[in-house]
């Protein structure tokens, strides 16, 4: 395995050849959610290169970007024991010049849901994505579908720049009491973490049901049952556009929630297929 430190290693460190190469970006403090990442990339690829860079474009200026885990030599370990061949770990000066004036707008898609309640988030998010596919230069790059609206965001971007990567989402990793697995979930105290668990419960509850007016019902009532849960958003979304859809959809939408517990922002969604 080759450690990247700097933009200037990824040219020395990546392999070369014909065979395909995929990339998996995160933000560091590794756990069996990205685990899963990288086997999909490992399925899909011959080479995979796992970049870890905490990106300071997609916090806000009160969010947590100073007390965000940072568990290098743990997430080495991780990606060892994974067989990744190259870890690319560059420094915000690597990765961002003094002067740095250009960067991606995601757009309308990127001021709703996520967007309303972090504004620039998505920006900060495609812009770190398109510097990673030009350094990297995968053929793959590989994506948590607990990230829906990022997901859904870094596949418009590809399509609308013409960019020469295919996008993988990958399922949702989920503990054996249904709670997303999150390297934020390490915020959690114990009260915090069942409290927590209403999220993927309120999914639960609404993926019982088929119609969007009586999903939506179910999974707030369950929301609104914890009165230590400060809600963000409940929303059902076209996957595509992340626009509410109407009580007349039929086909596939993403049910998605954002939630504080505590000092903790954590997010889920599940996928329904409506009749």
């Amino acid at each position: 395995m080759i450690k990247a430190r700097a933009t200037l290693g990824i040219g020395a460190g990546a392999p070369s050849g014909g065979s395909a190469l995929a990339l998996v970006p995160t933000m560091g403090a590794l756990h069996e959610g990205h685990r899963s990442l990288i086997r999909l990339a490992r399925e899909r690829a011959a080479h995979v290169v796992v970049s870890i860079f905490v990106n300071p474009l997609q916090f806000g200026p009160t969010e947590d970007y100073s007390r965000y885990p940072r568990t290098f030599d743990a997430d080495l370990e991780v990606c060892q024991a994974e067989g990744v061949d190259v870890v690319f770990a560059p420094s915000a000066e690597d990765m961002y010049p003094p002067d740095r004036q250009v960067g991606v707008s995601a757009g309308e898609m990127g001021s709703v849901v996520e967007g309303e309640f972090r504004p620039g988030h998505l920006d900060g998010v495609l812009t770190v994505v398109l510097k990673l596919f030009n350094l990297v230069q995968p053929d793959v790059a590989v994506f948590g579908q607990k990230d829906a609206q990022q997901l859904a965001m870094i596949r418009r971007m590809v399509a609308d720049l013409n960019l020469p990567v295919s996008i993988v989402g990958a399922p949702t990793v989920r503990e054996p009491d249904g709670l997303a697995l999150s390297s934020r979930n390490r915020y959690l105290s114990p009260d915090d973490r069942a409290v927590a668990l209403a999220l993927s419960r309120a999914l639960t509850a609404g993926s019982a049901l088929r119609a969007p007016a009586e999903i939506r019902r179910a999974a707030l009532a369950v929301l609104e049952a914890e009165p230590s849960l400060a809600l963000d958003y409940l929303v059902l979304v076209d996957p595509a556009t992340f626009a509410e859809v109407g009580d007349d959809h039929a086909g596939e939408a993403i049910l998605a929630v954002a939630a504080r517990v505590g000092a903790t922002r954590l997010i889920d969604n599940v996928t329904l297929s409506l009749h």
